[in-house]
């Protein structure tokens, strides 16, 4: 089911008198979920879109990839270091959702190409435990609202055509990317207080199958502290229910999959049991 700001554009679309010029015709957004189920590059959606037309698309998107990746059960953020809204001429993240099929066990293989324009990225997820969570404010807040925490190798797909626009507005409008993941347990931890620093002082950890590093990040890369994702994510007009599902974003670069020579290991190192999580591309 589709929740928080999808629903509020769907609903826009309905007022009399509400342009929405820039959303994807119902045309656009069929011919884009045929390319994505056959995992061909297409054409940019809605690239010169204001953002409240990106999200207009974006939810034409979700309606439409819904009865082959399974019902919305949480929200992703996407570009949430400052490298990468600089890359894509961003002044913020953006938000895309996670479907409930996209999720898969640590040690997965993925057949290759995985997507039209294939990546994978070391990332992590919040599980809501309470509703309290959409009156947070500091760190404190967000864990008290936190039912677990996952390690999560996202496995998204750009979509687009190289020579098609990418930026906020397109991105958006896509998804954000959203393809597969791979999702590890929950962490265990006990003190919460002390959890908030580590999330931000981790060095995330990316090994291709030879053990050579790919990249290393502090969570810190994800808007100062993974845990600020939650609050962005909120500010653009979600609602979080308990049970939802939320990717932060990504803790380093987004590289192809070939760079991972077969397999791909990203370990966090200085969370407790330094969680460790694998995915191999066949």
């Amino acid at each position: 089911m589709m929740r928080g700001w999808i629903w509020a554009a769907v609903a826009g679309l309905m007022l009399p008198g509400v342009a929405q010029a820039g959303c994807a015709t119902d045309a656009e957004v069929a011919a884009f979920v045929e390319d994505y189920l056959a995992k061909t590059p297409t054409k940019a959606l809605s690239p010169e879109a204001t953002l409240e037309e990106a999200r207009c698309t974006q939810a034409k998107v979700v309606a439409a990839l819904e009865p082959h990746l399974g019902p919305v059960v949480g929200y992703k953020a996407g570009l949430t270091s400052d490298a990468a809204m600089a890359a894509f001429g961003v002044s913020e993240p953006v938000a895309g959702v996670l479907y409930r099929d996209m999720f898969l066990e640590d040690g997965a293989t993925v057949a290759q190409p995985h997507g039209a324009r294939p990546l994978f990225e070391a990332d992590l997820v919040f599980v809501v435990g309470s509703a309290a969570i959409n009156d947070a404010e500091t760190g404190a807040d967000v864990m008290d609202a936190i039912a677990s925490i996952h390690a999560f190798i996202e496995l998204p797909d750009l979509m687009y055509g190289p020579d098609e626009p990418l930026n906020g507005a397109s991105i958006t409008a896509g998804g954000v990317g959203a393809r597969a993941g791979v999702l590890g347990p929950a962490i265990p931890f006990e003190d919460s207080g002390a959890m908030i620093d580590l999330l931000a002082e981790m060095q995330v950890r990316v090994t291709d199958a030879e053990g050579t590093v790919l990249s290393e990040a502090p969570g810190a890369a994800v808007l100062g502290n993974p845990l600020r994702s939650v609050v962005w994510l909120r500010s653009t007009g979600i609602t979080f229910k308990p049970g939802d599902m939320i990717s932060v974003g990504s803790i380093g670069p987004l590289m192809p999959p070939a760079k991972a020579k077969g397999r791909a290991t990203v370990e966090y190192l200085g969370l407790p049991g330094t969680p460790t999580l694998t995915v191999n591309f066949e």
